[in-house]
């Protein structure tokens, strides 16, 4: 039966490779949490025009990003390792600094995750606030919301009964 064929070692090049993406990644991801900082302090308070800005920063972050991260996983099948964990500290294992940032990338990608979805439920929040005043103005004005074929909010009222000239 054939042994399945060792995996090279990465040379000095690669190791400095992923040591860059590693660094690249963790620093993005800091600007990431910035601006999520940012976006829930604009949500707490209620600023919702800045915050079509933050979302535009946030997804050219998170592009950027998703290039590493593709980038790195690209690196590390073509040194015949899986995109994981236990690879990055396998080609790290005598790189400690590397592997500091490492730990910093992960730990940083779940305060983003929990941060990000904190944010969701503001956000979902704020809709509901917003649904439930819209909901009171229409009912205090006694006009049902009508929408026309194309779906957009049309005028009540104004127009003659019917059966009158």
């Amino acid at each position: 039966m054939k042994q399945p064929s060792p995996t090279p070692s990465p040379s000095p090049a690669d190791q400095q490779r992923l040591a860059l993406l590693i660094e690249a990644e963790s620093l993005q991801l800091g600007e990431f949490l910035a601006l999520l900082d940012r976006e829930e302090s604009l949500l707490i308070k209620g600023e919702t025009d800045a915050l079509v800005a933050v979302a535009n920063q946030k997804n050219e972050r998170y592009r950027e990003l998703q290039r590493l991260h593709d980038e790195r996983s690209r690196l590390l099948g073509r040194l015949g390792y899986s995109v994981s964990d236990a690879s990055i500290r396998s080609l790290c294992a005598g790189l400690p600094r590397v592997l500091a940032r490492w730990d910093e990338v992960v730990s940083r990608a779940r305060q983003a995750r929990d941060r990000n979805a904190l944010n969701g439920q503001l956000i979902l929040e704020r809709m509901a606030g917003n649904q439930a005043a819209l909901t009171v103005l229409l009912s205090a004005a006694n006009h049902p919301q009508l929408y026309d074929a194309d779906g957009l909010a049309k005028p009540t009222g104004g127009g003659r009964i019917l059966g009158s000239a």
